[in-house]
């Protein structure tokens, strides 16, 4: 049977002084605690994503991931700090403390927030809109449990942040 249990995030942030993108998800999946960094279940279609649209070869390890990520100017945390819920199901989320984001806006120049499903939308607009003072643009999740968007129709959408880095580089 399973059961609640109270989380706190386990992961800092990731960014850097140059990071112009924040991708915020939700809050991380028992595979993502247990790999300890962000994305980390195996069908989680986030590293594929994002690599196919940079046009680079997908990181594995965790030293790869924060290179990738620090290479493309890339910022990763969630909207949620602490919560109570079961395994790793979003839908049972509750009892949410929400991420303080400013110490990440504050040390690195981010230009768009972007957030990964609609559980992190929702949180976003509950939590941090009017805190912050920022709007975040939506993209479908690359959860596996969001079967129904195949990784060319994730693309369609997600090409957004990769667009918004490429203008960057101009």
């Amino acid at each position: 049977m399973s059961r609640y249990q109270t989380i706190v995030h386990p992961l800092p942030p990731y960014f850097d002084e140059s990071s112009k993108v924040l991708i915020l998800g939700s809050f991380p999946s028992v595979k993502t605690r247990e790999s300890k960094f962000f994305y980390g279940h195996k069908q989680n279609r986030f590293w594929r994503l994002i690599a196919e649209l940079l046009d680079e070869p997908r990181p594995e390890s965790v030293a790869e991931k924060r290179q990738f990520l620090k290479d493309h100017h890339i910022a990763c945390w969630d909207v949620i700090y602490q919560c109570d819920i079961v395994g790793s199901s979003d839908s049972s989320i509750r009892n949410v403390v929400p991420t303080d984001l400013r110490p990440l806006l504050s040390g690195a120049p981010i230009q768009q927030i972007f957030v990964n499903g609609r559980t992190a939308e929702r949180y976003y607009n509950k939590f941090h809109k009017k805190v912050l003072g920022r709007d975040c643009i939506p993209l479908p999740s690359t959860s596996p449990a969001n079967a129904a968007w195949s990784l060319d129709d994730l693309k369609t959408k997600w090409h957004q942040v990769t667009d918004l880095l490429y203008e960057q580089v101009k």
